[in-house]
């Protein structure tokens, strides 16, 4: 082996070797075997591989990689999301640079160009998951505008129509302004902002005087249909029924009593815009009142507003109204008012409650199967806890608005006559069959929600609604694994169109996923500059494309710099090339039930020195192998059996941590077999054994035996290493060269539990570290040899003693290891206790008394004098109150640091003391 484990190197040669040798194929003759299927939640096509993209890939692959160990046929479905939206804006945005709009080139020959950017551009995130390591089934890589997937989208929804679960209507919709169409309540981002509450006078038509009401939004007054009071509100029992002048109009409007009015809210009385408003869109209903549309497609005042506003942008007729008001002596006063307008996710335009012709699905009959699904078990939340946010949403879900007025996705499958009837078909032909011929049809201009067609991704996929052989082998899926925030968007949707159209659920584990934050605990965000790129830690970046990177296209020359400040603060030096491995470890490691999870690079960095470490103590093995016979059935010492004994327990734990989704506790159970039992104790008590010629056979086939399991017990966290290292293993032990993903996942070997080997070498750490810490806490020399007597053992101390007398000789460099009777008086000497049986180190011409003294107490008076500086600090209210929360956490830290440090010393000084 190289003596310098180099990631670059060994990803490369396995990435092309997993896939030239189609070592991540799904298919198999063997009908025998058990099926399991993860589907990868598709990511937009436009994507690059973000951190939660690299995280839950890490999961999937874990969970495909063990079942594939375990001699399942194992698909990983691969694909990505055409993302309406999102893939015609960033086609739009390159058309505009050119000075040139969507509708100047038509429909076809835009379609045509976010093709040609899709073939060209759009595999990006796939290549980045390739750098991952991801083994999901390549040659079935599909596209949610495929033909097939296509099809089934139709499909879908003239059954829907036809079934009347999808219908045209009139309503309410989020209208972004700026893209110009429809868009869900999940697709709204609502923030707290700083505005201002309006008080209006609204004049009696009857005679003098005015009510008074309160509005965030002025220029909607316009459109008012009525004043509205509580029916039990005393204050205004006169009123109702009464009229009001709209101001800024020659309109009148009634006074109505509703429910719906808040009596302790500001005066108790509210303007209803049934066209501007959702909640007044029901009042309006309620009531049959007028309902008046302000604003065009791209919120500017229209037709229906006074002349002297039409045209203007909303905000601009905003300002004039209001200075209208005040001359007309109707505004009462301004005062500042927080509120959280909608934005669009994608604009980040304030959307506009707009009356348009839309799509819908009616979704309550599609709920209510998908809620019992979960309820009788036939779905699991893991963790449970999100079923309650599951209900919670389902109990309440509103009719699905589906059409988007963009030309990039599902052009829906309607079409029109000259009379507005519609026919719904999956082809032109088809519509005029039923329109009868001569009859002019024009198609609906409109798409399909991204999210409809997603929703059919775990059986479009695999061939729905065409009975394929994979959708009868790997449907319903296994597990899904994905992220609380598209809960709605995406997992009930498949729930109710996977029952709905296959009469199965599509899944039966759904495993939601923290969220990665930064080292403090902040949303990774680009505004924040806190953003990191998982190709970034796996292959390196200097500092100063880090800086271009993180403040690229930033319009701010402040936040810029402020983002530039806090990067070189935080990595002084860019960040390193850790490699694949050490990320996927990282990800699995942190893979806890937690909503949030912090990431921090030191993480990384410890699981880059775990693979260091891994990789030299392969070396070692294969060093002292080389050129030896290996004999798989030699006698085995008392280490050897405890090194088997205590895999078997770790493989025991790792099957029982996976069954349950916990990657966090299979990771740590890993880790510290390997890097605490393997490569710190067995390693050590192999040296003496392999000097030993009888003890030498066992312990070579035991090491190699070890090896091999542990990276295949590793190997889907950290496949490329793992797999490096099985193939030198394969060279020395004169094997073929087969890859370890084709190598069965260890079982437990329940006749190599042995509880008598684990005592015996429990006992035998116990006496080393005893011995150790002496050392360490006399300040003597590693390499210095020692004279020791035990004394108060028991006849099992003695036989331990005699068994590994070796051992103890060369580890801890003994001279002399003697048993001192009980009567026997011990000379002046360092202690530890194995049990009852006391560890006797005679200090004579080990240590000057008076000079580890002198040093002791030197160290102490050190530490002091910084227990003071941090007492200072967080003593300092200015600081404590000031400060941010992590800075004085750190603080806090190092005080409880110095504070044990301190105390250790003293114990020790207090030992040296009593010599």
């Amino acid at each position: 082996m190289e003596k310098t484990y180099n990631p670059e190197q060994i990803e490369a040669k396995y990435r092309s070797l997993w896939e030239n040798q189609n070592l991540f194929s799904s298919n198999s003759n063997d009908a025998s075997k058990n099926a399991y299927c993860i589907m990868l939640p598709p990511p937009n096509v436009t994507g690059s591989l973000h951190m939660g993209h690299a995280f839950q890939h890490t999961i999937m692959d874990v969970l495909t990689r063990y079942h594939r160990g375990k001699g399942e046929q194992t698909l990983w479905q691969p694909g990505t999301d055409h993302a309406g939206i999102a893939t015609q804006m960033v086609v739009e945005r390159q058309l505009a640079a050119q000075d040139i709009t969507r509708h100047e080139v038509g429909r076809e020959k835009f379609i045509e160009k976010i093709w040609d950017w899709k073939e060209q551009s759009g595999g990006t995130i796939t290549s980045q998951m390739r750098r991952l390591g991801a083994s999901v089934d390549w040659d079935k890589e599909r596209f949610t505008m495929d033909e097939g997937l296509s099809d089934a989208v139709k499909k879908v929804f003239i059954r829907l129509h036809k079934e009347g679960l999808i219908y045209r209507g009139k309503r309410l919709v989020n209208w972004d302004p700026v893209l110009q169409t429809a868009i869900s309540d999940l697709e709204v981002v609502a923030q707290e902002e700083n505005g201002f509450m309006h008080h209006v006078k609204y004049p009696f038509v009857d005679g003098d005087g005015f009510m008074e009401i309160a509005t965030t939004r002025p220029e909607t007054i316009l459109a008012d249909g009525a004043l509205a009071v509580n029916p039990n509100d005393e204050r205004y029992k006169d009123i109702v029924g009464k009229w009001v002048c709209v101001p800024m109009t020659d309109r009148k409007i009634p006074i109505i009593a509703d429910d719906y009015v808040d009596i302790e809210f500001g005066t108790g009385c509210v303007k209803i815009t049934p066209a501007h408003d959702f909640n007044d869109w029901e009042v309006g209903q309620r009531h049959k009142m007028e309902v008046i549309n302000l604003l065009t497609p791209d919120a500017k005042m229209g037709e229906n507003a006074p002349a002297v506003y039409q045209g203007l942008d909303r905000f601009k007729a905003r300002k004039k109204i209001i200075q209208d008001l005040d001359n007309a002596g109707l505004l009462v006063k301004v005062e500042p008012h927080k509120l959280t307008p909608p934005r669009g996710d994608r604009s980040g335009a304030i959307l506009e409650p707009y009356l348009t012709d839309q799509w819908f699905v009616k979704i309550a009959p599609l709920a209510q199967p998908a809620i019992d699904a979960v309820k009788n078990g036939e779905i699991r939340f893991i963790p449970q806890n999100w079923d309650k946010t599951y209900y919670n949403w389902m109990d309440n879900i509103q009719d699905w608005c589906i059409s988007r007025q963009i030309w990039w996705g599902h052009r829906i499958p309607a079409w029109y006559d000259d009379k507005g009837n519609i026919f719904v078909a999956d082809s032109l032909e088809e519509a005029q069959k039923q329109a009868g011929e001569g009859v002019s049809l024009r198609q609906d201009e409109d798409v399909l929600d991204t999210w409809f067609s997603s929703a059919l991704w775990p059986f479009s996929t695999l061939g729905w609604p065409e009975k394929t052989p994979d959708l009868a082998r790997f449907y319903p899926t296994d597990v899904l694994v994905t992220g609380f925030d598209i809960i709605f968007f995406w997992v009930a949707r498949m729930i109710m169109f996977g029952l709905k159209f296959t009469g199965e659920v599509p899944f039966k584990d759904i495993y939601i996923t923290g969220l990665i934050r930064d080292g403090q605990g902040q949303k990774m965000s680009k505004s924040k500059g806190n953003v990191l790129d998982p190709i970034d830690l796996i292959d390196g970046i200097s500092l100063a494309d880090l800086l271009e990177k993180r403040t690229q296209g930033m319009m701010q020359p402040k936040m810029a710099e402020k983002i530039k400040k806090q990067t070189k603060k935080e990595f002084t030096d860019g960040i390193p090339a850790f490699g694949t491995d050490a990320l996927r470890f990282t990800f699995a490691a942190l893979a806890s039930f937690g909503r949030d999870i912090k990431f921090d690079l030191k993480r990384v960095e410890g699981y880059r020195n775990f693979c260091n470490k891994l990789w030299n103590a392969s070396r070692f093995v294969l060093m002292k192998l080389e050129g030896e016979t290996i004999n798989p059935s030699a006698q085995i010492s008392t280490a050897d059996a405890w090194i088997l004994s205590r895999l078997q327990d770790t493989k025991a734990k790792v099957e029982k941590h996976l069954s349950d989704y916990r990657l966090d506790l299979m990771s740590q159970e890993l880790y510290e077999f390997v890097w605490g039992d393997y490569c710190d104790w067995y390693l050590e008590l192999s040296k003496p054994l392999l000097a030993d010629e009888t003890t030498k056979t066992g312990t070579q086939a035991t090491l190699i035996k070890v090896l091999n399991e542990i990276v295949t017990l590793l190997h889907p966290i950290i496949p490329f290493i793992t797999e490096e290292i099985f193939e030198q293993c394969n060279t020395i032990l004169g094997k073929d060269n087969s890859s370890l993903m084709s190598k069965s996942y260890p079982e437990v070997d329940s006749q190599l539990i042995s509880a008598n080997s684990e005592a015996e070498i429990q006992w035998l750490q116990s006496f080393i570290l005893g011995v150790r810490q002496i050392r360490g806490e006399m300040n003597i020399s590693p390499n210095k040899p020692l004279n020791c007597f035990v004394q108060g053992f028991s006849a099992n101390d003695e036989a331990y003693l005699d068994n590994n007398a070796n051992i103890l000789n060369a580890l801890l460099k003994m001279q002399t290891l003697d048993k001192l009777p009980p009567s026997e008086e011990a000379p002046e000497s360092a202690t530890a206790l194995v049990g009852e049986m006391k560890i006797l180190i005679p200090l004579a011409g080990l240590i000057d008394k008076e000079q580890e003294i002198a040093r002791l107490n030197k160290e102490i008076e050190k530490l002091n004098q910084q227990k003071m500086q941090f007492e200072g600090k967080l003593n300092n209210e200015k600081f404590v109150n000031s400060a941010p929360e992590a800075i004085v956490n750190i603080e806090r830290e190092r005080l409880t640091s110095t504070e044990n440090a301190i105390a250790d010393l003293s114990i020790q000084l207090g030992k040296i003391n009593n010599l």
